[in-house]
């Protein structure tokens, strides 16, 4: 089956689901559609045809694009209609959410699979209510228990809806921490001697007075000695 053919149907089976796909879901769907055929579409004609499509609706004549995320494929709307898009959804998915819930779902992000407990050890409050309502909006998931810890606590993890809303396809494609709280490196000014020298500085001689000002500013003064001798130079 030559790859013109076989395009269409990954579009509008990416399009049809209600999940993400991935290529090997792709392979199986279609060869399950063709099963007549004695010529299996194998992965790596999909994975072929998929960068072509991505390729195709990256083009600027699309709003919308290819992209992985959530587990798998989606078509997805590109950032630049997002501000027309929610005038009709709204930000209603994460707008309800305290800063504890954020902070808490960030900390599971990052720190997955981890146990209510240690959320709380690195929060330093309790986190029952934020835990809550992050699995009530499926944004967690209750991804075992931790055998090695005293009572098996229950571990908590990202879900696929978490990484479908951050457009990410895995807890691999966050930003690194190190990234994210990167420290603005602050080079201090030079400082030579030469900087200090009378002559370098405008308008002071060796009898003029640094003063600071009400403003907090350093301003130049003529000494008293300074200003005596001026005047009776006039």
């Amino acid at each position: 089956m030559e790859l013109s053919l076989i395009i269409p149907h990954i579009e509008v089976l990416i399009f049809a689901s209600e999940k993400p796909l991935t290529a090997l879901d792709i392979v199986e769907l279609i060869n399950n559609a063709f099963g007549f055929m004695e010529e299996r579409v194998s992965l790596e004609q999909i994975e072929t045809c998929i960068e072509g499509i991505k390729e195709k609706y990256n083009s600027e004549f699309y709003p919308f694009e290819v992209k992985e995320s959530g587990g798998g494929l989606q078509f997805l709307t590109k950032p630049s209609f997002h501000k027309t898009i929610v005038q009709l959804n709204g930000d209603k998915f994460l707008k309800r959410l305290s800063n504890a819930a954020l902070e808490t779902l960030a900390i599971i992000a990052y720190k997955q699979p981890i146990t209510k407990g240690e959320i709380e050890s690195i929060r330093g409050v309790n986190s029952d209510y934020s835990v809550q309502k992050l699995l009530e909006k499926e944004l967690i998931l209750i991804a075992g228990r931790n055998e090695k810890l005293p009572g098996h606590p229950l571990v908590y993890a990202t879900s696929k809806n978490f990484m479908d809303y951050f457009g990410i396809n895995s807890p691999a494609d966050l930003p690194k921490i190190r990234e994210v709280l990167a420290e603005q490196v602050v080079e201090g000014t030079l400082v030579t001697p030469k900087d200090f020298a009378i002559e370098s500085l405008p308008n002071i001689t060796e009898k003029s007075d640094i003063i600071v000002n009400e403003d907090g500013q350093l301003e130049i003064k003529p000494s008293d000695n300074e200003a005596t001798s001026n005047k009776d130079e006039n």
